[in-house]
């Protein structure tokens, strides 16, 4: 991507667009070489602001110069929004970021099979993103590396094998963040209940955080050992763990996460009829 010659549309400038624009220009992509369409006035102002990108208010002929189209629009409007855009866009290829859209109903709304769909989180923001990657049968390698250059300015990816794999990255990752800072609300709670400060506790939480997903990233040994490592009996993490386990922690925890796995299987059903 770094060829004056290729040039980006971002269908949407919210966050994760502003995510992977961001990554695109620390890569050295150049201002005019991404064109958003975003009719929101005020986020249009911030990609202004903080990349030098002037946002078209709606699609137009100037779409057609993009090799790759990113879909960065909210589900239920994504039909809406591709009207527009198919006919000047039919020749790229084309990447949608929305949750639970499934391939068959966007190759349809875009006007062909050049498609793939990802599942990104919002630690995107900060680089340190992960992004699932389903492909349809009609892309190609080159495409494949196309996309794996523009996602991997936010963080890691993986391909799935399975289209219907992309709602369990759905439930594990896309919305992991919000389980990680669930916990992080539940520590630095309890810290202040034991005589901590609001900002003591919140330090001890996220950087404990932090720092056991560095170990685990760099450890080969599974997570069970580690925490195993950590847990002596009659300790203060038995007596932890003990309770949570009591507590059906895990169980509950496992039930979430497939209530957000069926979730998503609504948002495809829902939204991907027309």
């Amino acid at each position: 991507m770094t060829s004056s010659s290729q040039h980006i549309a971002f269908i949407g400038g919210g966050n994760m667009a502003s995510a992977i624009i961001g990554g695109l220009i620390r890569q050295g992509i150049k201002p005019e070489q991404i064109t958003v369409v975003e009719p929101f006035a005020d986020t249009a102002a911030k990609l202004q602001q903080n990349f030098g990108i002037t946002a078209l208010p709606a699609a137009g002929p100037e779409l057609a110069q993009a090799q790759l189209v990113v879909w960065a629009v909210k589900p239920q409007i994504f039909n809406e929004a591709a009207a527009p855009v198919m006919p000047h866009t039919r020749g790229a290829l084309h990447l949608s970021v929305a949750a639970g859209i499934r391939t068959d109903s966007i190759c349809r709304w875009v006007g062909t099979d050049r498609v793939v769909r990802c599942m990104p989180n919002t630690p995107a923001l900060v680089g340190q993103g992960i992004t699932g990657l389903f492909p349809c049968p009609s892309v190609t390698p080159a495409d494949k590396a196309l996309v794996e250059q523009v996602i991997g300015t936010t963080g890691q990816y993986l391909w799935v094998q399975q289209e219907s794999h992309l709602d369990a990255v759905t439930a594990l990752s896309g919305s992991g963040p919000a389980y990680v800072f669930y916990f992080l609300e539940a520590m630095t709670e309890a810290g202040v209940g034991m005589g901590l400060s609001p900002e003591q506790a919140y330090q001890l939480a996220v950087a404990t955080f932090s720092g056991a997903a560095s170990l685990a990233a760099a450890s080969t040994e599974s997570p069970e050992v580690l925490r195993q490592r950590v847990t002596s009996k009659g300790g203060t993490t038995y007596a932890a763990i003990t309770a949570m386990e009591a507590a059906g922690i895990k169980a509950s925890f496992v039930n979430a996460m497939q209530a957000a796995e069926q979730r998503a299987r609504e948002l495809g059903d829902e939204f991907g009829k027309a």
